[in-house]
Protein backbone atom coordinates (compact mmCIF):
# COMPACT_ATOMS: atom_id res chain seq x y z
CA UNK A 1 0.00 0.00 0.00
CA UNK A 2 1.11 3.61 -0.58
CA UNK A 3 2.87 5.33 2.31
CA UNK A 4 1.11 8.33 3.85
CA UNK A 5 3.88 10.90 3.78
CA UNK A 6 1.70 13.55 2.15
CA UNK A 7 3.92 16.60 1.95
CA UNK A 8 7.12 17.22 0.03
CA UNK A 9 9.91 17.86 2.50
CA UNK A 10 13.69 18.01 2.56
CA UNK A 11 15.22 15.14 4.50
CA UNK A 12 18.82 14.52 5.52
CA UNK A 13 19.81 10.85 5.93
CA UNK A 14 22.96 10.27 8.00
CA UNK A 15 23.87 6.63 7.37
CA UNK A 16 27.26 5.07 6.68
CA UNK A 17 25.88 1.79 5.25
CA UNK A 18 25.11 2.17 1.54
CA UNK A 19 22.67 -0.76 1.59
CA UNK A 20 20.62 0.70 4.45
CA UNK A 21 20.65 4.11 2.77
CA UNK A 22 19.37 2.56 -0.47
CA UNK A 23 16.61 0.78 1.48
CA UNK A 24 15.42 4.02 3.07
CA UNK A 25 15.39 5.80 -0.28
CA UNK A 26 13.41 2.99 -1.89
CA UNK A 27 10.87 2.88 0.95
CA UNK A 28 10.27 6.63 0.80
CA UNK A 29 9.77 6.54 -2.97
CA UNK A 30 6.40 4.91 -2.19
CA UNK A 31 5.18 7.98 -0.31
CA UNK A 32 2.46 10.16 -1.85
CA UNK A 33 4.98 13.01 -2.09
CA UNK A 34 8.49 11.49 -1.92
CA UNK A 35 10.86 13.72 0.05
CA UNK A 36 14.00 15.30 -1.32
CA UNK A 37 16.70 13.18 0.29
CA UNK A 38 20.31 14.15 0.89
CA UNK A 39 22.44 11.21 1.96
CA UNK A 40 25.68 11.66 3.93
CA UNK A 41 27.86 9.00 5.51
CA UNK A 42 29.37 10.87 8.46
CA UNK A 43 28.55 13.51 11.02
CA UNK A 44 31.22 15.71 9.48
CA UNK A 45 29.42 15.60 6.12
CA UNK A 46 26.15 16.29 7.92
CA UNK A 47 27.50 19.52 9.37
CA UNK A 48 28.06 20.84 5.85
CA UNK A 49 24.61 19.72 4.67
CA UNK A 50 22.43 20.87 7.56
CA UNK A 51 20.69 24.19 7.03
CA UNK A 52 17.33 25.95 7.33
CA UNK A 53 15.93 23.98 4.38
CA UNK A 54 16.33 20.62 6.15
CA UNK A 55 13.03 19.77 7.84
CA UNK A 56 13.74 16.21 8.97
CA UNK A 57 16.87 14.19 9.85
CA UNK A 58 17.21 10.40 9.99
CA UNK A 59 20.37 9.51 11.89
CA UNK A 60 22.08 6.19 12.61
CA UNK A 61 23.74 5.87 16.01
CA UNK A 62 26.77 4.03 14.63
CA UNK A 63 28.74 6.44 12.45
CA UNK A 64 32.45 6.44 11.60
CA UNK A 65 33.06 9.72 13.45
CA UNK A 66 30.42 9.53 16.21
CA UNK A 67 28.27 6.94 17.91
CA UNK A 68 25.46 6.49 20.40
CA UNK A 69 23.73 9.42 22.06
CA UNK A 70 26.76 11.64 21.43
CA UNK A 71 25.99 11.55 17.70
CA UNK A 72 22.32 12.24 18.38
CA UNK A 73 23.01 15.19 20.67
CA UNK A 74 25.26 16.84 18.09
CA UNK A 75 22.61 16.41 15.40
CA UNK A 76 19.99 17.92 17.72
CA UNK A 77 22.23 20.94 18.29
CA UNK A 78 22.93 21.35 14.58
CA UNK A 79 19.29 20.90 13.52
CA UNK A 80 17.37 22.59 16.33
CA UNK A 81 14.35 23.37 14.12
CA UNK A 82 14.17 20.00 12.32
CA UNK A 83 12.44 16.78 13.34
CA UNK A 84 15.07 14.17 14.24
CA UNK A 85 14.46 10.41 14.12
CA UNK A 86 16.93 7.75 15.15
CA UNK A 87 17.17 4.91 12.61
CA UNK A 88 19.40 2.17 13.95
CA UNK A 89 19.99 -1.55 13.91
CA UNK A 90 20.25 -1.58 17.70
CA UNK A 91 17.13 -3.09 19.25
CA UNK A 92 17.45 -1.70 22.79
CA UNK A 93 14.46 -0.26 24.62
CA UNK A 94 16.64 1.63 27.09
CA UNK A 95 18.62 3.32 24.32
CA UNK A 96 15.35 4.19 22.58
CA UNK A 97 13.96 5.83 25.71
CA UNK A 98 17.22 7.71 26.26
CA UNK A 99 17.18 8.92 22.65
CA UNK A 100 13.65 10.32 22.98
CA UNK A 101 14.53 11.89 26.32
CA UNK A 102 17.52 13.54 24.67
CA UNK A 103 15.22 15.20 22.12
CA UNK A 104 14.65 12.77 19.24
CA UNK A 105 11.07 12.64 17.97
CA UNK A 106 11.18 8.85 17.45
CA UNK A 107 13.40 5.75 17.62
CA UNK A 108 13.13 3.27 14.74
CA UNK A 109 14.78 -0.14 14.39
CA UNK A 110 15.84 -0.84 10.78
CA UNK A 111 14.68 -4.45 10.84
CA UNK A 112 11.14 -3.41 11.84
CA UNK A 113 10.33 -0.72 9.30
CA UNK A 114 8.42 -0.85 6.05
CA UNK A 115 7.27 1.92 3.71
CA UNK A 116 4.06 2.65 5.59
CA UNK A 117 5.70 2.65 9.04
CA UNK A 118 8.60 4.85 7.97
CA UNK A 119 6.40 7.41 6.23
CA UNK A 120 3.99 7.53 9.17
CA UNK A 121 6.83 7.90 11.67
CA UNK A 122 8.29 10.83 9.73
CA UNK A 123 4.89 12.49 9.45
CA UNK A 124 4.18 12.11 13.17
CA UNK A 125 7.69 13.29 14.03
CA UNK A 126 7.16 16.42 11.93
CA UNK A 127 3.90 17.17 13.73
CA UNK A 128 5.50 16.61 17.14
CA UNK A 129 8.33 18.95 16.20
CA UNK A 130 5.88 21.59 15.03
CA UNK A 131 4.06 21.31 18.35
CA UNK A 132 7.36 21.57 20.24
CA UNK A 133 8.39 24.67 18.30
CA UNK A 134 4.95 26.24 18.79
CA UNK A 135 5.19 25.58 22.53
CA UNK A 136 8.68 27.07 22.61
CA UNK A 137 7.49 30.20 20.79
CA UNK A 138 4.54 30.48 23.18
CA UNK A 139 6.84 30.30 26.21
CA UNK A 140 9.18 32.86 24.64
CA UNK A 141 6.24 35.14 23.88
CA UNK A 142 4.99 34.86 27.45
CA UNK A 143 8.45 35.66 28.82
CA UNK A 144 8.74 38.62 26.44
CA UNK A 145 5.30 39.87 27.47
CA UNK A 146 6.26 39.68 31.14
CA UNK A 147 9.51 41.51 30.48
CA UNK A 148 7.67 44.15 28.44
CA UNK A 149 5.18 44.57 31.27
CA UNK A 150 8.01 45.13 33.74
CA UNK A 151 9.60 47.69 31.43
CA UNK A 152 6.27 49.41 30.83
CA UNK A 153 5.71 49.69 34.57
CA UNK A 154 9.13 51.34 34.82
CA UNK A 155 8.42 53.71 31.94
CA UNK A 156 4.90 54.58 33.12
CA UNK A 157 5.08 55.26 36.87
CA UNK A 158 2.25 56.34 39.12
CA UNK A 159 2.65 60.12 39.54
CA UNK A 160 3.49 61.38 43.02
CA UNK A 161 1.02 64.26 42.95
CA UNK A 162 -0.81 65.51 46.04
CA UNK A 163 -2.42 68.75 44.91
CA UNK A 164 -5.99 68.72 43.63
CA UNK A 165 -5.59 72.01 41.82
CA UNK A 166 -3.93 70.36 38.83
CA UNK A 167 -5.33 68.05 36.20
CA UNK A 168 -2.76 65.54 35.05
CA UNK A 169 -2.96 63.37 31.90
CA UNK A 170 -0.36 61.03 30.42
CA UNK A 171 -0.24 59.06 27.20
CA UNK A 172 2.30 56.51 25.95
CA UNK A 173 1.82 55.01 22.48
CA UNK A 174 4.08 52.91 20.25
CA UNK A 175 4.79 53.97 16.69
CA UNK A 176 4.01 52.04 13.53
CA UNK A 177 7.30 50.06 13.58
CA UNK A 178 5.53 47.40 15.62
CA UNK A 179 7.73 47.69 18.71
CA UNK A 180 5.71 47.93 21.90
CA UNK A 181 8.61 49.48 23.75
CA UNK A 182 10.99 52.31 23.05
CA UNK A 183 13.11 54.72 25.04
CA UNK A 184 10.38 57.32 25.67
CA UNK A 185 9.73 57.97 29.36
CA UNK A 186 7.78 60.33 31.59
CA UNK A 187 7.23 61.09 35.26
CA UNK A 188 5.64 63.58 37.65
CA UNK A 189 6.68 64.18 41.27
CA UNK A 190 5.51 66.71 43.85
CA UNK A 191 8.13 67.42 46.50
CA UNK A 192 7.36 68.31 50.16
CA UNK A 193 7.69 72.06 49.47
CA UNK A 194 4.73 71.83 47.07
CA UNK A 195 6.73 72.15 43.84
CA UNK A 196 5.59 69.93 40.98
CA UNK A 197 8.32 68.40 38.82
CA UNK A 198 7.60 66.89 35.39
CA UNK A 199 9.88 65.15 32.92
CA UNK A 200 9.39 63.73 29.43
CA UNK A 201 12.36 62.12 27.70
CA UNK A 202 13.33 60.13 24.64
CA UNK A 203 16.27 57.73 24.33
CA UNK A 204 17.11 57.45 20.63
CA UNK A 205 16.23 54.09 19.12
CA UNK A 206 13.61 51.39 19.67
CA UNK A 207 13.43 48.11 21.51
CA UNK A 208 14.04 46.60 24.94
CA UNK A 209 17.59 47.94 25.33
CA UNK A 210 16.43 51.51 24.79
CA UNK A 211 13.38 50.91 26.99
CA UNK A 212 15.59 49.60 29.80
CA UNK A 213 17.81 52.69 29.49
CA UNK A 214 14.71 54.90 29.58
CA UNK A 215 13.57 53.15 32.77
CA UNK A 216 17.00 53.71 34.34
CA UNK A 217 16.97 57.42 33.48
CA UNK A 218 13.38 57.86 34.67
CA UNK A 219 14.06 56.20 38.01
CA UNK A 220 17.28 58.21 38.42
CA UNK A 221 15.38 61.44 37.69
CA UNK A 222 12.71 60.63 40.29
CA UNK A 223 15.32 59.67 42.88
CA UNK A 224 17.33 62.85 42.31
CA UNK A 225 14.23 65.06 42.49
CA UNK A 226 13.07 63.44 45.73
CA UNK A 227 16.59 63.98 47.10
CA UNK A 228 16.31 67.70 46.34
CA UNK A 229 18.48 67.72 43.23
CA UNK A 230 17.44 70.00 40.32
CA UNK A 231 18.87 72.01 37.48
CA UNK A 232 22.23 71.38 35.85
CA UNK A 233 23.52 69.10 38.66
CA UNK A 234 20.59 66.75 38.03
CA UNK A 235 21.17 66.79 34.26
CA UNK A 236 24.89 66.16 34.65
CA UNK A 237 24.14 63.14 36.83
CA UNK A 238 21.71 61.80 34.22
CA UNK A 239 24.34 62.40 31.54
CA UNK A 240 26.88 60.38 33.54
CA UNK A 241 24.38 57.56 34.00
CA UNK A 242 23.51 57.54 30.30
CA UNK A 243 27.17 57.27 29.29
CA UNK A 244 27.71 54.40 31.74
CA UNK A 245 24.61 52.42 30.76
CA UNK A 246 24.25 52.90 27.01
CA UNK A 247 25.37 50.07 24.71
CA UNK A 248 27.07 52.35 22.17
CA UNK A 249 28.44 55.92 22.22
CA UNK A 250 26.01 57.02 19.49
CA UNK A 251 23.01 56.76 21.82
CA UNK A 252 21.78 60.08 23.19
CA UNK A 253 18.72 61.29 25.06
CA UNK A 254 16.56 64.37 24.74
CA UNK A 255 14.28 65.49 27.53
CA UNK A 256 12.34 68.36 28.99
CA UNK A 257 12.22 68.82 32.74
CA UNK A 258 9.90 71.36 34.39
CA UNK A 259 9.55 72.60 37.97
CA UNK A 260 6.26 74.34 38.75
CA UNK A 261 6.42 76.60 41.81
CA UNK A 262 4.38 75.72 44.92
CA UNK A 263 1.81 78.43 44.11
CA UNK A 264 1.44 76.82 40.64
CA UNK A 265 1.80 80.18 38.87
CA UNK A 266 5.33 79.90 37.48
CA UNK A 267 7.53 77.28 35.84
CA UNK A 268 11.26 76.83 35.44
CA UNK A 269 12.37 74.42 32.74
CA UNK A 270 15.30 73.06 30.81
CA UNK A 271 14.63 71.83 27.29
CA UNK A 272 17.50 69.42 26.61
CA UNK A 273 17.62 69.06 22.82
CA UNK A 274 13.89 68.37 22.98
CA UNK A 275 10.75 69.75 21.26
CA UNK A 276 9.41 72.87 23.02
CA UNK A 277 6.44 72.44 25.38
CA UNK A 278 3.07 73.81 24.28
CA UNK A 279 1.51 76.26 26.75
CA UNK A 280 -2.01 77.72 26.78
CA UNK A 281 -2.35 80.77 29.05
CA UNK A 282 -5.62 82.67 29.23
CA UNK A 283 -6.66 81.12 25.90
CA UNK A 284 -3.42 82.16 24.16
CA UNK A 285 -1.66 79.20 22.53
CA UNK A 286 2.10 79.15 22.09
CA UNK A 287 5.32 77.28 22.69
CA UNK A 288 7.98 78.03 25.25
CA UNK A 289 10.47 80.43 23.68
CA UNK A 290 14.22 79.93 23.94
CA UNK A 291 13.96 76.16 23.45
CA UNK A 292 16.00 74.10 23.26
CA UNK A 293 18.04 75.50 26.11
CA UNK A 294 20.94 73.11 25.51
CA UNK A 295 22.05 69.95 23.71
CA UNK A 296 20.84 66.38 24.33
CA UNK A 297 22.43 64.24 27.00
CA UNK A 298 25.28 62.00 25.93
CA UNK A 299 26.86 64.26 23.30
CA UNK A 300 28.99 66.96 24.99
CA UNK A 301 30.63 66.10 28.33
CA UNK A 302 30.78 69.76 29.42
CA UNK A 303 27.28 70.78 28.27
CA UNK A 304 25.28 73.47 30.04
CA UNK A 305 21.58 74.16 29.86
CA UNK A 306 19.93 77.55 30.22
CA UNK A 307 16.99 77.70 32.64
CA UNK A 308 13.85 79.05 31.01
CA UNK A 309 11.42 81.06 33.15
CA UNK A 310 7.80 80.65 32.10
CA UNK A 311 5.07 82.71 33.83
CA UNK A 312 1.85 80.69 33.98
CA UNK A 313 -0.68 82.70 35.93
CA UNK A 314 -3.95 81.43 37.37
CA UNK A 315 -5.34 79.60 34.37
CA UNK A 316 -3.10 77.56 32.13
CA UNK A 317 -2.36 74.24 30.48
CA UNK A 318 1.01 72.82 29.46
CA UNK A 319 1.98 69.78 27.37
CA UNK A 320 5.37 68.07 27.32
CA UNK A 321 5.74 65.49 24.55
CA UNK A 322 8.25 63.48 22.56
CA UNK A 323 8.86 64.01 18.85
CA UNK A 324 6.60 61.14 17.83
CA UNK A 325 3.73 63.65 17.93
CA UNK A 326 5.22 66.33 15.67
CA UNK A 327 6.79 63.76 13.30
CA UNK A 328 3.39 62.31 12.47
CA UNK A 329 2.31 62.73 8.84
CA UNK A 330 -0.72 64.94 8.27
CA UNK A 331 -1.95 65.89 4.82
CA UNK A 332 1.12 64.48 3.10
CA UNK A 333 3.67 66.26 5.30
CA UNK A 334 5.06 66.24 8.82
CA UNK A 335 2.88 67.91 11.43
CA UNK A 336 5.74 69.87 12.99
CA UNK A 337 5.50 72.30 15.87
CA UNK A 338 3.54 74.86 13.83
CA UNK A 339 1.04 72.22 12.79
CA UNK A 340 0.66 71.10 16.39
CA UNK A 341 -0.03 74.68 17.49
CA UNK A 342 -2.61 74.97 14.71
CA UNK A 343 -4.45 71.91 15.97
CA UNK A 344 -4.43 73.16 19.56
CA UNK A 345 -5.76 76.56 18.46
CA UNK A 346 -8.49 74.85 16.46
CA UNK A 347 -9.49 72.72 19.48
CA UNK A 348 -9.22 75.62 21.92
CA UNK A 349 -7.65 73.35 24.54
CA UNK A 350 -4.82 70.81 24.82
CA UNK A 351 -6.75 67.59 24.36
CA UNK A 352 -4.05 64.97 23.84
CA UNK A 353 -6.46 62.22 22.78
CA UNK A 354 -8.04 64.47 20.18
CA UNK A 355 -4.59 65.49 18.94
CA UNK A 356 -3.59 61.86 18.54
CA UNK A 357 -6.84 61.19 16.71
CA UNK A 358 -6.16 64.07 14.31
CA UNK A 359 -2.64 62.93 13.39
CA UNK A 360 -3.66 59.28 12.88
CA UNK A 361 -0.91 56.66 12.65
CA UNK A 362 2.24 57.57 14.55
CA UNK A 363 5.49 56.74 12.77
CA UNK A 364 7.45 57.12 16.00
CA UNK A 365 6.66 56.47 19.64
CA UNK A 366 4.90 59.09 21.71
CA UNK A 367 5.03 60.00 25.38
CA UNK A 368 3.06 63.03 26.53
CA UNK A 369 2.15 64.72 29.81
CA UNK A 370 -0.53 67.41 30.04
CA UNK A 371 -0.75 69.45 33.25
CA UNK A 372 -3.56 72.02 33.61
CA UNK A 373 -4.74 74.51 36.20
CA UNK A 374 -8.17 76.10 36.00
CA UNK A 375 -10.61 75.69 33.12
CA UNK A 376 -8.32 75.53 30.08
Amino acid sequence: MTATLNETLTLLLIEDDAGDAFLVEELLKEAEAPPRITWVRTLGEARASLGPSVQCVLVDLSLPDASGLEALKEVLELASDAAVLVLTGLRDVHVGVAAVQAGAQDYLVKQDIDARLLARAIRYAMERKRADLAQRRLVEAELTAKENARLENGLLPVPLLRTRELRHTTRYLPGSQGQRLAGDFLDTVQTPDGSVHVVVGDVCGHGPDEAALGVALRIAWRTLVLAGQTGDPLLRTLDTLLRAERRSPEIFTTLCTVTITPDLSHARMRVVGHPPPVVVRDDVVGVVTGAPSGPPLGIFPDARWTELDVPLGERWSMMLYTDGLIEATVGGGLLGVDGLLGLVRRHGVIDVDRLIGEVGTLTDDLAAVVVSRGET
